[in-house]
């Protein structure tokens, strides 16, 4: 057995615990005295135990110059959700070369991706990302996934392709700190919050938040108990060296020296932005 494999067994094991805790807990201590109106004796419709195991489908979509941790955070969390089945998507399943250099493999192309997923989740980038708005059959391929998806969902910059495959009309929605701006050119609501859920949409901010993302997804397609252990088995108790992580918070020339860094990017973004909003499915 692989340490992946144990490291999930281990998992299993906790969460069926956690499960059969809280059932134990559910039981009232003893009979009622009378029977609920609905004529049964007992009624546990007030009471919800996440399955260990579940259906999902998740398929994260990957194309050349990704972030990769825009992905990698979410998917470890995923994971974490026992029966379900996470795919790594792109075009083909040729090697995709991340916006760091880290390589990944996809294990499943566009053609071989079921047409109905439990989540689509869309990661960011710089120019990568703006690539990928510019390749018809990549933004095909989300506009279908993603509105027949029981949740659409993108990390950082990745909810510019949200956008501009017409999956955010009307939605709320958050982005990297520094596009989040961009959004209501495709008529979604920009959100200053690090995750963002309305109705079946959710997104994250930028980079790191796509952990938070993930766990908040765990707990939406389980429970929060679920989502507790998940995030115990990967210790996500973060204690950053600096609080420079916002711009609410960061030195105020950390922040004129990132914007000036990324200022052509934005400027690029902004009007490709524009020219996909064109494009938008009806």
């Amino acid at each position: 057995m692989t340490e992946d494999q144990t490291r999930r067994a281990a998992l299993a094991a906790a969460l069926a615990g956690v499960s059969a805790a809280r059932a134990a807990t559910a039981q009232p201590a003893a009979p009622p005295a009378a029977p609920p109106p609905s004529g049964h004796d007992h009624d546990m419709s007030r009471f919800h135990l996440a399955p260990a195991k579940g259906p999902e489908d998740i398929a994260f979509l990957l194309y050349p110059g990704c972030t990769a941790l825009d992905f990698v955070g979410p998917h470890n969390m995923l994971r974490g959700l026992m029966g379900a089945t996470v795919r790594l998507v792109a075009k083909t399943r040729d090697p995709i070369v991340t916006d760091t250099g880290l390589t990944v493999v996809p294990d499943t192309d566009f053609a071989g991706c079921p047409d109905q997923l439990t989540l689509i989740c869309v990661p960011g980038g710089s120019t990568g990302t703006l690539d990928a708005m510019a390749d018809a059959e990549t933004m095909a391929f989300l506009a279908d996934r993603g509105r027949r998806a029981t949740w659409a969902t993108a990390v950082c910059t990745g909810s510019l392709l949200l956008g501009a495959a017409g999956l955010l009309r009307g939605y709320r929605a958050t982005s990297h700190w520094i596009t989040r701006d961009l959004l209501p050119i495709f008529g979604a609501v920009a959100v200053d919050q690090r995750v963002v859920l309305d109705r079946d949409r959710a997104t994250g901010g930028g980079v790191t938040a796509g952990i938070d993302f993930g766990l908040t997804m765990v707990a939406a397609l389980r429970d929060d108990a679920y989502a507790k252990a998940v995030q115990l088995t990967a210790e996500y108790d973060p204690a950053p060296p600096f609080d420079a992580g916002s711009p609410a918070r960061a030195p105020a020339e950390t922040t004129d020296l990132i914007t000036t860094m990324f200022a052509g990017f934005v400027e690029r973004a902004r009007a490709d932005c524009a020219a996909a909003a064109k494009r938008m499915p009806a």
